[in-house]
């Protein structure tokens, strides 16, 4: 499974989360201590974020190769600042191409969408009972054949049946979709999740067949913003708090974290 880390709040540099904490996303691509499925991740990696001047689309920046190979990456995350950034590195399902096309950061208009976790035995499963839920629109935009991009377009295709849901609304229900067809084709799923608009957060961990892939969250108050910090594994020594199994958190620019059971 791969492993997580987002960051909203004031704007940061990319390298004093990427390379500084001692148990940092580069650390944990090789050194992983809470994977419950594979060893390391190093199967590519993806950075995305929004411009915290402009009202833009996020930005991404994604390889094949692990992260700790990637020559360019440590100059490019001194010059990256953001105060959203959604992140992780790879750890392939088996008989799921090493493509670009299946590295994540997702992106669909301003949303940014990262999954940790897996579909048992997806093809054979879930892949064509989600693609016959999904509009025309939302299925036009799948290019991989992952799980993950899967999820993503289940819950595009909520926020295109409900637009006057909030993005929150929208993976509580995707989820509790989920759910529902993994009892119906005996399979479980295992997603952790994190998703953005640039102006909110939402992240959530879920299990149909607990234990869940591991998630912690950290809140700095001593700031204004009340930033926040979402990873697979604590990054360093300090106040981390555990997801709730199946749990939805939801954070807004004014650093408010709402938690939601599923």
């Amino acid at each position: 499974m791969c492993r997580l880390l987002t960051y909203f709040g004031m704007p940061a540099v990319l390298e004093d989360l990427l390379y500084e904490p001692e148990h940092s996303l580069i650390i944990q691509s090789y050194k992983p201590k809470e994977m419950i499925s594979g060893t390391v991740n190093a199967d590519g990696f993806g950075i995305g974020w929004y411009h915290p001047q402009k009202d833009v689309k996020p930005f991404t920046y994604k390889s094949t190769l692990p992260i700790w190979n990637d020559v360019n990456l440590p100059s490019l995350s001194r010059y990256i600042e953001s105060g959203c950034i959604l992140s992780y590195v790879r750890s392939a399902t088996p008989q799921q191409p090493l493509d670009l096309s299946n590295c994540q950061p997702f992106t669909y208009g301003n949303l940014l969408f990262t999954h940790n976790g897996r579909i048992d035995k997806f093809h054979k499963t879930l892949c064509r009972p989600i693609r016959n839920i999904l509009s025309d629109k939302i299925y036009g935009i799948i290019s991989g054949n992952t799980d993950s991009e899967h999820i993503f377009a289940l819950i595009l295709n909520n926020c295109q049946k409900y637009p006057k849901k909030t993005l929150e609304q929208s993976l509580y229900t995707t989820l509790l979709e989920l759910q529902e067809l993994a009892e119906s084709y005996q399979t479980n799923v295992y997603a952790n999740v994190t998703i953005s608009d640039g102006k909110r957060l939402v992240a959530a961990r879920f299990a149909t067949k607990p234990p869940a892939p591991s998630l912690y969250w950290l809140q700095d108050k001593s700031k204004d913003t009340n930033p926040i910090i979402i990873a697979s594994e604590p990054l360093f020594s300090g106040n981390w708090t555990n997801f709730p199994e199946n749990s939805i958190i939801n954070a807004g620019e004014d650093g408010y974290i709402n938690i939601q059971q599923i």
